[in-house]
């Protein structure tokens, strides 16, 4: 009996490893054809990305020679053609981007539906050792040496079974080496498949920029050059927009409105420091005023339970803030800077959670207590106060740069802005934030910081 039981046991052995190692060689045959094929195609597509990124740069040169020369309706037609023609470049490098990313993502898939069907076939074939290893595992030892017909088969069958346990120990560390293998691979999909996104919306960016500089194109064309006054005239007008760009307010939550021009010198400063786009933090920064407008602000006026009261409505609200978390540090902000924190109104609670975030940033006292001192260091500050313009910007640009929108592109700003709400459940509840600030920062960079650039 036990001696079949071995045999039946050693069958199912070889046929695990048989579903390891075994595949076929027209498989292997028709998979080594395609990753040549892969390599070929991948490798064009490189030498055309190259060739394209060197014309970029050489427009880049040219578009910087055109504007150190003297103001002129010429000048500023050149200066507009280089750029289309740089757009249009980018654009086609963009698409071989996309389309490249696109072979790898296919790729990525494959592999890791392949490594899906073999984590399978192991568990399959595990699951028939470990069954008949159970089988033995129920027989007694007395049995075992009752039904042998010699001591040293007694013996022989022993090591026999402390074989197989090994072999099935192997086998369940291969099948966590694949499942790890195929998490990787899942990994570098998401990657890829952000890399993808960020890629068409650049793109779509870029389609923009052309139909705009088209547009003011025709406008120069058709000011003849011999009327330097009608060329004064578009000189005044794009003096005047800059001017109205810079002096129109920029809401700010829980604190005065500042001009806009003042609001993209900080950013560019809070650039510099942390490499968040100014567009996105400004972006940021606007939907925590809209949301401003919904939540309201609220004052906490009870230190042991952190219930409070509506600022402006009177209405009580329990749990403004989390007593045990943020208003020890809470407290301690008003102590050093030196106000009355029954007055100072925070953000009012929300369905199912606490309020009690300060200022423009939105920080909650812990969470600016832990940023408190690379705040300072960013903007210079001794005591950075959350409802100060500047040291606001710095806070959440120092925060941004943490949940990785320094990286740039859509995908990292996406999910920074996701996480800058949400926290942890930034998938399941930061989407909408996320696409909220996604289109302000379309909406400033082409609307209000590029007109101020392309001065």
């Amino acid at each position: 009996m036990f001696k079949s039981i071995f045999r039946h046991i050693a069958i199912a052995g070889i046929f695990f490893g048989l579903v390891l190692s075994a595949i076929p060689i027209s498989f292997v045959s028709a998979q080594s054809t395609g990753q040549q094929l892969a390599r070929e195609q991948r490798a064009k597509l490189e030498t055309e990305l190259a060739a394209l990124e060197a014309e970029i740069k050489q427009k880049q040169n040219e578009l910087n020679g055109q504007r150190g020369q003297s103001a002129s309706i010429q000048r500023d037609i050149n200066i507009l053609t280089t750029k289309i023609q740089k757009t249009q470049l980018d654009i086609k490098a963009k698409n071989i981007v996309i389309q490249k990313l696109g072979d790898e993502i296919q790729t990525k898939n494959r592999t890791i539906q392949s490594l899906s069907q073999k984590i399978e076939k192991q568990r399959e074939s595990l699951a028939q050792l470990i069954r008949k290893t159970n089988e033995l595992d129920r027989a007694s030892v007395v049995s075992l040496v009752l039904s042998s017909a010699t001591l040293s088969e007694f013996y022989s069958d022993v090591e026999s079974f402390e074989s197989i346990k090994a072999a099935v120990r192997d086998n369940v560390d291969q099948i966590q080496s694949t499942k790890k293998e195929n998490e990787t691979q899942k990994e570098a999909l998401k990657q890829k498949q952000n890399e993808e996104t960020d890629a068409r919306v650049a793109l779509e960016t870029n389609r923009r920029a052309i139909q705009r500089n088209e547009t003011e194109q025709k406008s120069l064309l058709s000011v003849s050059k011999n009327k330097e006054q009608e060329y004064q005239k578009i000189l005044n007008d794009r003096a005047r927009r800059a001017s109205q760009i810079r002096s129109a307010l920029f809401s700010l939550r829980d604190t005065g409105a500042i001009p806009f021009g003042d609001a993209y010198n900080f950013a560019l400063e809070v650039e510099k420091r942390t490499g968040v786009r100014p567009a996105f933090l400004l972006a940021i920064l606007t939907q925590e005023s809209n949301l401003g407008q919904n939540v309201g602000q609220c004052l906490v006026t009870d230190f042991i339970t952190g219930d409070g009261v509506g600022r402006n409505t009177g209405r009580p609200f329990a749990g403004i803030m989390k007593p045990d978390r943020d208003i020890a540090p809470f407290l301690d902000i008003a102590n050093r800077l030196g106000f009355d924190p029954k007055t100072r109104p925070v953000s009012c609670p929300q369905p199912g959670g606490y309020g009690g975030a300060m200022g423009p940033s939105q920080f909650i006292p812990s969470t600016w207590a832990g940023l408190e001192r690379r705040i300072a260091a960013a903007s210079g500050s001794r005591v950075p106060n959350p409802w100060v313009a500047s040291d606001a910007f710095f806070a959440s640009g120092v925060y941004l740069a943490d949940l990785g929108a320094a990286k740039g592109g859509y995908s990292a700003e996406f999910e920074a802005a996701a996480r800058y709400y949400a926290g942890s459940r930034w998938q399941t509840r930061g989407g909408e934030y996320a696409r909220s600030v996604a289109r302000h920062a379309q909406n400033i960079q082409e609307n209000m910081i590029d007109p101020l650039q392309n001065l």
